[in-house]
Formats: structure tokens, C-alpha cells, sequence
């Protein structure tokens, strides 16, 4: 494993990458490392160590979490796509903090890994719809199109009849009607 590790460390993409799967096979030993690796002060070694993680069955999401808080924005980009793979109600708050990232990349990987979750985020994404600014509103109106959890719909007719609504979130306010088998039902009776 010593050797494998020092390949995800060498600072060669192409050599890292390589270590990827014998250190996934070799099952959870290979957890507790390459969660040490994700203390270094080295960014590029942290995203290496969270993408190895993200590859491997045996992690827990609650171990990814913390990483959505990195210093470094391709680190937090790697958790959040991580947790997209091993999807978990217990992320959803972090999560949702994470559609507000700087980092559009991230807080569109933060949605992703959202929709991946599934309803269990319905109800923190219509608070997010209610409060936020416009791009983390789109991103939360995207994530509750494709989650097609039927609470949504009153936010949806809400961004349809808002004539001042963004045409974006207007847009995946019609997709997830649509998605939901609503199709042109789009008036309150």
C-alpha cells in the first residue's frame, strides 16, 4: 500500500490516477490512509486523497463531508462529487450550505450530489428557494426538477406566475412540471 500511496502522491496525474484502483481493491485498509492524506497542507495531494475516497464502496459519506469546507476549491469541487457517489441523507445540510460556494463547479456539483439524494433534500431546497440569491436559486429549482418530489410544486407555479422571475428559473420551473406529468398545467384555478 506504502507504494501505491507514494503513486497518488507523486504529483504525476497519469501515475496517481493508476493507483486508483488497486488502492480501491484493496477495501477498507486503504480508508484510514488516505483519509490521513487528506490532513496534508498539500491541495493537490488533498484532492488525490478525496478522490480515491470517492472511487472506493467502503467509504462513508459522513467522512466527506468535512471536505466541502476545504481551503481549496478543487478539493471542495472532488467531496462534492464524491457524495455524489455515495449519496446520504446525512450530507443534505452541508450540502445545501454548498450551493452557495464561490466556486461554480462546486455549487453545481453540491446540486448534483443533491438530486442524487433525492427527497430527503425537498424540503432544506424550497427553504433555499424562499432565501437565496438567483444562481443558488436556479441551482435549487434544477435539483428539485430532477428530484420530481410533488412538494415542489407550489414553488414552481410560484417562479411561473412571478413575472419578475429569472427566465432560467423559470425555465426549470416548466422542466420539472413537466417531469412531474403536469405538462401545460401551469395556472392556479
Amino acid at each position: 500500500m506504502k507504494e501505491l500511496l507514494a503513486d497518488l502522491t507523486s504529483g504525476d496525474d497519469a501515475r496517481a490516477e493508476k493507483a486508483i484502483t488497486p488502492l480501491v481493491e484493496l477495501g477498507k485498509v486503504a480508508i484510514g490512509p488516505l483519509l490521513e492524506l487528506t490532513r496534508s497542507q498539500n491541495a493537490d495531494i488533498r484532492w488525490w486523497a478525496v478522490r480515491a475516497l470517492a472511487a472506493s464502496p467502503h467509504v462513508e459519506t459522513v467522512s466527506l463531508i468535512p471536505y466541502l469546507n476545504d481551503s481549496s476549491s478543487s478539493v471542495r469541487a472532488a467531496a462534492a462529487l464524491a457524495i455524489m457517489n455515495h449519496p446520504s441523507e446525512e450530507a443534505v445540510g452541508a450540502l445545501i450550505k454548498t450551493l452557495y460556494d464561490e466556486d461554480s463547479l462546486t455549487a453545481t456539483l453540491a446540486s448534483n450530489a443533491l438530486v442524487k439524494i433525492g427527497a430527503s433534500a425537498t424540503a432544506p431546497l424550497l427553504t433555499v428557494m424562499e432565501e437565496a440569491n438567483t444562481n443558488v436559486r436556479i441551482l435549487a429549482i434544477r435539483a428539485l426538477s430532477e428530484i420530481k418530489d410533488h412538494r415542489a410544486i407550489p414553488i414552481m407555479m410560484k417562479c411561473l406566475n412571478n413575472e419578475n422571475e429569472s427566465a432560467v428559473i423559470q425555465y426549470w420551473a416548466v422542466q420539472g412540471l413537466n417531469k412531474l406529468g403536469l405538462d401545460m398545467v401551469y395556472i392556479n384555478p
